[in-house]
């Protein structure tokens, strides 16, 4: 087995036991990137190999003089391109930011400097983080490593097409609607969203203040767990961080107190679902039944209202949070003013892609007087109305399972023109988003060739045990080993 492949947690277990070295460990990783990032383009900027190399030169002096490492200490990772870092350019997958150096380092990024990661650089993205495909990068699309054909999902899908391309042990992304769980689905690994206010937003640039979240895209659920106990914290910097005791996510992993009991909501097996997709989510949840679960359907009854909630809340969210860039301060600015008012119009014009001007567009316009009471009033009462569904079903449940996405991944530029089809992508993990629940996607079987993703939605701060319940359902379902090969364009035979 070639190291690049181990687990992070793996990964770290052999560093500590001096069988491999930190240098070892990078020196995979870029290796494989050098293999198949051409055939995955999940990077954007990939950091200066003797740059990373030095740094694990300097973790391995530290374990050579008996120091203790933490627990990720030395593994080579990835931050999504929206995440501030001092040292290399954020461009949110724009023109707009092209080339932009922010001044400062986002929190999550100090937290896994203090940890003694190893950033290896900055992940595609569709702009703005505005997307379900990456299709939407100003840049270029990333491929899902299971299809070259076929979309790793958005807006995170470089992040989650590394880890599954074994590009990198971990990556984080950012998820408003669903943009960590629904790559993650689409590529096979595992994408979590933690509770609102429990990882900082601060240094993550702003798509909808009020719905982003960054969450992890790892190899398997420890992984996860060992993430989210380095990045979950109070900061404040950011006044939505939740003041609470730190928990550690990773130890007792294997335990859980009691059996538990699940909501099936039947709202979300219905239209518009794939059948293979359904089959194997069910198969996932009749698995549930070997750890003692007890499996109830329910009625989730304002679920089909979460979507248009959300594209009213996000989009006139995101209006107001792009109004900063106008080719004043910085960031691209055109060349073809000729005076104030050309300046920003045309700005913004040349620098921001369709996607992000149509859901700005659309949010200036629910704002706009006369229309602000009819849309955006309307949909933060619906986003009321689907946290007391949640609450309501918390009552007698410990947690809710639906299918992540209601499709496998799809070809290149199938729905690209389509963006309600699009937007349907998203339809079971907004309500997460609106409530600002921890939600976990975790692979359950394949369609087709391609990854199948299953969704746990828990109650708020409650991530200690959705991770518990998680993980053993993961270690029934016996899929996380399986890995796409990549190693020329076409489908990856998993028979």
């Amino acid at each position: 087995m070639e190291l690049y492949e181990l687990t992070a947690c793996q990964a770290a277990n052999a560093l500590a036991k001096k069988e491999v070295t930190a240098c070892d460990l990078t020196e995979s990783i870029y290796k494989r990137i050098a293999a198949v990032e051409d055939k995955i383009k999940g990077f954007i900027t990939v950091r200066e190999k003797q740059e990373a190399l030095s740094e694990a030169v300097q973790v391995q002096d530290s374990l050579e003089k008996g120091d203790k490492l933490a627990s990720l200490r030395g593994i080579p990772m990835t931050l999504k391109d929206n995440i501030c870092t001092l040292n290399l350019p954020t461009t949110c997958g724009s023109k707009m930011l092209q080339g932009y150096y922010p001044p400062y380092d986002a929190h999550v990024t100090e937290k896994l400097q203090e940890a003694g990661t190893i950033l290896v650089g900055k992940s595609n993205m569709d702009e703005f983080a505005m997307g379900s495909s990456t299709e939407n990068s100003s840049f270029y699309p990333t491929l899902n490593p299971w299809n070259q054909h076929y979309v790793p999902g958005g807006s995170s899908g470089g992040s989650a097409a590394l880890v599954a391309a074994r590009e990198t042990f971990f990556a984080l992304g950012s998820d408003t609607g669903g943009s960590v769980r629904q790559p993650a689905s689409l590529c096979g690994v595992v994408g979590f969203k933690p509770t609102y206010g429990l990882v900082s937003r601060y240094g993550l640039i702003a798509f909808a203040s009020s719905l982003d979240q960054i969450g992890t895209l790892t190899r398997d659920v420890r992984d996860c767990a060992m993430v989210l106990d380095i990045i979950a914290g109070h900061d404040s910097r950011d006044s939505t961080s939740v003041p609470r005791e730190k928990e550690n996510y990773s130890r007792d992993l294997e335990k859980s107190s009691s059996s538990f009991r699940v909501g099936i909501p039947r709202e979300c097996f219905g239209q518009g679902v794939e059948e293979d997709v359904k089959k194997a989510v069910k198969r996932g949840i009749e698995k549930c039944q070997q750890i003692g679960t007890v499996i109830e359907e329910i009625s989730f009854p304002h679920n089909e209202h979460a979507l248009p909630a959300y594209y009213l809340v996000a989009t006139a969210e995101s209006s107001s949070n792009l109004a900063r860039y106008d080719g004043i301060q910085y960031g691209f600015r055109s060349k073809k003013a000729e005076n104030l008012h050309d300046l920003y119009r045309k700005t913004r014009e040349e620098g921001f892609g369709p996607e992000v001007k149509r859901r700005v567009m659309l949010g200036t316009y629910a704002l706009s007087s006369g229309y602000y009471d009819a849309y955006y009033l309307k949909a933060l009462k619906v986003r009321t109305i689907i946290r007391k569904d949640f609450e309501k079903i918390f009552e007698d449940h410990d947690f809710v399972i639906m299918p992540t996405s209601p499709t496998v991944a799809f070809a290149m530029g199938e729905k690209v023109d389509d963006p309600l089809t699009m937007y349907l992508n998203d339809i079971f993990t907004v309500p997460a988003n609106l409530a600002g629940l921890p939600a976990i996607s975790i692979p359950c079987g394949f369609s087709r060739g391609l990854p199948v993703g299953l969704q746990v939605v828990g109650r708020p701060f409650d991530e200690k045990r959705l991770l518990q319940f998680s993980y053993k359902l993961e270690s029934l379902l016996q899929v996380k080993d399986i890995k796409p090969d990549i190693a020329e364009v076409g489908q990856t035979d998993i028979s």
